[in-house]
């Protein structure tokens, strides 16, 4: 069973995949840049609050920090900031007594900060270590101020920025799933009303369909039209080949009816005689328009190539040749075949050939007139086609008539043939990657039909 799907569907996952796809790496480079925003900002405030401190022990003379630089510091680092100061010589000053051991062995440098992580408590911790030269109580030396805090209250910062920053881009993306869903099926609108269009026609209406539709569509609508003109003409050529087919069939049959109507009322033996080999006749003449019929029907669809089969033309032409020879040997015409000495491999339908060979001799045997007393048949091996040349010594044929002799029904003269054999042999060749063409000659009529070798 053939699996259907939406169009408007399709078009959606289209859009939204890849947004969805970009939308994901966007949030994972927003998480980054926040937890990076946010290790700026509070490393700024650890340093904020490393001098805040230095300059309030500096100025106390080794005293605590007062409430005012504590509460400054607290809102300044957005959370709780440990400290612990140490005076000249590492007297300790002020602050937490033990701060965290620092893994990192690298010797800060005077008044220049140093940053590190560290446990403190059982959770990881920003810890900061400012130097600076200070002087207590007359006394001169290094003072070291340590700041610390958790690491916790960061991540919760870069986690809420990043929270605020992902519902915001799913917002977008909620409004443009809702605007895509519902703008492709205004968009697919016209080739609703196209389909509306298509589905209300009668199955005689193929005209074309003029509806304005957008651009993307205007390709398909041309094909579609192109097509319903095609179907068109070949429902009109059908309709045209019933009507002559039939008109074609009413004489034979008249004649065959009338024929045997009168066979039944013959008055001598040899009377009776005389008319049954004319019902033969007809009846012969009903069943080869009958079986020309049935092959130019067969002929309308052009035949797969898949379908072909390789033979020997050569044995074939002769076997056409020694079916019809007698027939014509027994009218008292010469007749002749020229054919290459070896096989000539073709690649096509044996049946079709054969049945187009038979139409070139009828031809000339029909139409050659009183004066018409040879007919030959050559095979000969061209360079990229075979060609077969039935030529006769009768009244002739000019290339200038080629319209109506190798139009379907249609005939240069009047006479009892249907107009169908050199169509049929014209097709036949076409099909066969040729052409059937009427040879200019001084005497008689020369058709050649040309064949690509496969």
């Amino acid at each position: 069973m053939t699996r259907t799907y939406s169009l408007r569907q399709r078009l959606f996952a289209l859009i939204m995949i890849p947004l969805l796809l970009v939308s994901i790496m966007l949030g994972i480079w927003r998480y980054n840049v926040a937890q990076a925003t946010a290790e700026d900002l509070f490393d700024r405030s650890l340093l904020s609050a490393a001098l805040a401190i230095s300059r309030d022990v500096t100025i106390s003379g080794g005293d605590l920090l007062s409430p005012t630089t504590s509460g400054l510091i607290h809102d300044a680092a957005g959370g709780e900031v440990f400290y612990h100061a140490t005076g000249p010589d590492g007297i300790y000053v002020t602050g937490y007594a033990y701060p965290p051991a620092v893994a990192s062995t690298a010797k800060a440098e005077l008044q220049r900060p140093h940053y590190d992580r560290a446990s403190y408590r059982n959770e990881p911790v920003r810890v900061l270590r400012i130097i600076e030269r200070v002087s207590i109580d007359g006394i001169s030396g290094n003072a070291t101020v340590t700041v610390w805090q958790r690491m916790a209250e960061r991540e919760e910062f870069a986690a809420q920025i990043a929270r605020r920053a992902i519902s915001l881009m799913a917002g977008l993306i909620l409004t443009l799933a809702l605007v895509v869903w519902f703008g492709v099926h205004l968009g697919l609108r016209p080739l609703l009303d196209l389909q509306q269009a298509i589905s209300v026609r009668s199955p005689d209406d193929l005209s074309q369909i003029k509806r304005s539709v957008p651009v993307e569509v205007q390709g398909v609508v041309a094909t579609l039209n192109h097509l319903l003109e095609k179907i068109q003409g070949s429902m009109n050529a059908h309709q045209v080949f019933i009507s002559n087919a039939a008109h074609q069939l009413r004489n034979p049959a008249a004649a065959v009816l009338s024929m045997a109507e009168t066979l039944r009322d013959s008055p001598t033996p040899e009377d009776r005689q005389e008319r049954l080999d004319a019902l033969i006749t007809a009846a012969r003449q009903s069943t080869r328009i009958t079986n020309q019929l049935l092959s130019m029907d067969r002929l309308r669809q052009p035949v797969p190539d898949s379908q072909f089969t390789r033979f020997d033309l050569n044995e074939t032409v002769q076997e056409v040749c020694a079916q019809i020879g007698p027939e014509l040997l027994s009218q008292g015409l010469e007749f002749e075949l020229s054919a290459p000495e070896g096989t000539v491999p073709i690649k096509g339908d044996q049946v079709f050939i054969s049945e187009a060979l038979k139409n070139l001799i009828d031809n000339a045997f029909k139409h050659g007139g009183a004066r018409l007393s040879m007919i030959s048949v050559t095979l000969r091996d061209e360079d990229k086609h075979i060609a077969i040349t039935v030529s006769d010594d009768g009244k002739g044929l000019s290339p200038d008539n080629a319209e109506a002799a190798l139009g379907r029904f249609s005939q240069v003269e009047p006479s009892d043939g249907s107009g169908l054999g050199l169509a049929i042999a014209a097709t036949v060749a076409e099909q066969h990657g040729g052409s059937l063409t009427i040879n200019p000659v001084e005497t008689g009529a020369s058709l050649t039909m040309r064949m690509a070798k496969g």
